[in-house]
């Protein structure tokens, strides 16, 4: 089972679970662990191979790592603890695995907050994806992960930000930073359906207003899924909301969360 860590309020029955993104881990979320424990039991998990979930000999012989795969990887974890239905922040990549879960096992997700979500890979992005997938067993996948950081966060303001996940992407092994690029092989077909169809969930998406590359598809399709998206969109801020904006985005998601119940 992937490794989590849980910070139980006796005073609710209702649960927050945290969920990073590729190349990330929990400890992403330091600035939010405070002000979400005062209100709601907190679960917060490391997927496959990131942070204290390294590779197993059951997942090293795993041929390929799928959405759902990992999807089922958070169901295991909540199974285990009893949580019956959790409210779920994702953050990135994060938030495919939130959609993926909602998509697969609706009844177990309250609400979704989907922060510097991914709903569409631009002109860019897919570029970055082809150079990644040319270079990936050429080039030292640190090499490869501070180029994207730098390109996903380019602005002096996100410097934090990509120190933060740099630093956490050096826990990564080469094989498991493989396993999960080649997620992108089918990261569209996964993306055009999340875009086209709407779940009768509470849905937030918080986004930067200088999350250029993901912003404007997160904008058209909260015009589409208008009965159960809102979008919140935090000024002087890029991809990574949660830790550029802790405030900002504490407050939004809590009070998001709060009507949600």
């Amino acid at each position: 089972m992937i490794n989590y860590t849980i910070y139980e309020n006796k005073n609710t029955d209702q649960w927050v679970t945290f969920v990073h993104g590729a190349g990330g881990s929990s400890s992403i979320w330091f600035q939010q662990i405070r002000d979400f424990k005062k209100q709601y039991n907190v679960l917060l998990l490391d997927l496959r191979g990131h942070g204290e979930s390294k590779p197993t000999l059951k997942t090293a012989f795993k041929q390929k790592y799928t959405f759902s795969a990992l999807a089922n990887d958070i169901l295991e974890v909540l199974d285990f603890l009893k949580i019956k239905k959790s409210h779920f922040v994702g953050i990135s990549l994060g938030t495919i695995l939130i959609r993926q879960l909602a998509e697969m096992y609706p009844e177990r997700v309250q609400s979704m907050i989907l922060g510097g979500a991914i709903l569409k890979m631009n002109f860019r992005s897919q570029v970055l994806m082809r150079l990644g997938n040319m270079f990936k067993y050429v080039l030292p996948y640190l090499v490869l992960y501070q180029f994207f950081a730098f390109v996903i966060m380019p602005k002096k303001s996100h410097k934090q930000s990509r120190v933060l996940f740099i630093n956490e992407a050096k826990k990564l092994y080469q094989k498991e930073f493989i396993k999960w690029f080649k997620l992108t092989a089918e990261i569209n077909p996964v993306l055009k359906w999340f875009r086209q169809v709407e779940l009768n969930i509470p849905t937030l998406y918080v986004m930067g207003e200088e999350d250029y590359m993901f912003l404007p598809s997160v904008r058209k399709v909260v015009e589409n899924h208008y009965k159960s998206s809102k979008l919140f969109v935090i000024e002087k801020c890029g991809h990574v909301v949660n830790v550029e904006q802790p405030n900002v985005f504490n407050d939004a998601v809590l009070s998001f969360i709060n009507t949600a119940q």
